[in-house]
């Protein structure tokens, strides 16, 4: 298959150990929610989880959006990819439950990075100058990551001053200016198939993070109750795993001409939502963790996750776009669980059930959709 005529770009081995370390960063992310303070998680510890996932899955998107439109998997692009990879360990050694104490450490990885994929923009310019489009795209990223780094490094000093983090402001830079760079994206299309099965494969990693958090099910004395919950939890898994399945090879279009931003800023959010559900079934065995806080943090990963799934349905293939009224019956379904999680929230071994059932109705009604729009 050829996109605008050029070969259909496949995924590269590297590009898979490279993201394997991405899945590592953020199973070492999680360890900074278990800061249980009265029964809940600590505000502190909250927003510096959801800063560093963040953080590092945007640097994520930044690496694949330049492999998928200029990557050649030649030696520069190996060498830059290492550099990136050695950077990140710098960055995933500085997150832990103390990570303040790492604050500089997490900081400089994170700019030297920034600053890293900014001279990959830079240099691959050189290669468009009769190519106006792609040049300026290129010449915009460029200062994008560029300012992005400059944030990052200048939160450093204040913090030093000040004792308080600012890393929350490169960040959001970062997203909106990324979201606002769409206009001039829309001329230069990506491979959308590579983008897509990037995007699927992080996805997949992102699942073998929550099966190895579902291991500790499996652990301790094999009783009724243990067996119960350790069935429970990998139901939900595998429904989780399945609806996504069901929406990346029956319904969306990989062979749709776009600009990649919203499908990749849609993942962003759905592989945050995916590490929120790993914590949430870590939390469900905690006797520590409030039950309240257990319900509404499990429930609420549950809806981003959806909520974001449903919106890659923008990307779906004419005939299997979501109707409004097909819409309306999954936040109908949505809000019913919220009701039923909320009125079992005391009763753990109906709460988990509840969860399963949720799961899997989306699922089947996903899939039941995809094959009647396939017939």
């Amino acid at each position: 298959m050829t996109l605008f005529g050029k070969e259909e770009k496949k995924v590269e081995y590297l590009e898979l150990i490279y993201d394997l370390i991405f899945v590592y960063m953020v199973g070492r992310n999680n360890s900074i929610m278990h800061h249980i303070d009265n029964g809940f998680v600590s505000a502190w510890s909250f927003a510096a989880y959801v800063l560093c996932t963040l953080a590092i899955i945007q640097i994520w998107t930044f690496s694949t959006f330049y492999i998928n439109l200029y990557g050649r998997n030649g030696v520069r692009d190996h060498i830059f990819l290492f550099i990136n990879m050695y950077l990140l360990y710098h960055m995933s050694t500085a997150i832990s439950a103390d990570w303040e104490a790492s604050f500089y450490r997490f900081s400089a990885a994170w700019a030297m990075i920034l600053i890293n994929l900014g001279i990959q923009h830079i240099i691959e310019a050189r290669n468009h100058r009769a190519a106006p489009w792609e040049l300026k795209q290129l010449r915009q990223k460029a200062a994008i990551i560029f300012a992005e780094a400059l944030l990052v490094a200048a939160q450093m000093p204040l913090y030093a001053l000040t004792g308080i983090s600012f890393a929350y402001v490169p960040l959001i830079f970062g997203i909106i200016a990324t979201l606002f760079s769409g206009r001039l994206n829309v001329l230069v299309p990506v491979d959308f198939g590579h983008l897509s099965e990037r995007a699927m494969l992080y996805v997949v990693f992102t699942f073998g993070e929550m099966i190895i958090v579902l291991a500790d099910y499996f652990s301790g004395e094999l009783t009724w109750s243990s067996m119960y919950f350790s069935l429970m939890g990998f139901l939900i898994v595998i429904g989780l795993l399945l609806s996504y399945g069901t929406i990346y090879n029956r319904i969306v279009d990989r062979d749709k001409t776009t600009n990649g931003t919203a499908y990749m800023m849609f993942h962003v959010f759905l592989i945050f939502a995916l590490n929120n559900i790993s914590v949430a079934l870590e939390f469900m065995r905690d006797s520590e963790v409030d039950v309240l806080s257990k319900n509404l943090f499990l429930s609420g990963s549950f809806a981003l996750y959806f909520i974001f799934l449903f919106l890659i349905g923008i990307f779906a293939k004419k005939r299997c776009g979501f109707s409004r009224s097909f819409v309306l019956i999954l936040s109908g379904i949505l809000l019913s669980f919220f009701a039923l999680m909320f009125l079992f929230r005391e009763l753990m071994y109906v709460n988990i059930a509840v969860s399963v059932a949720y799961v899997f109705l989306i699922f089947i009604i996903l899939y039941l959709r995809g094959k009647r729009m396939e017939a």
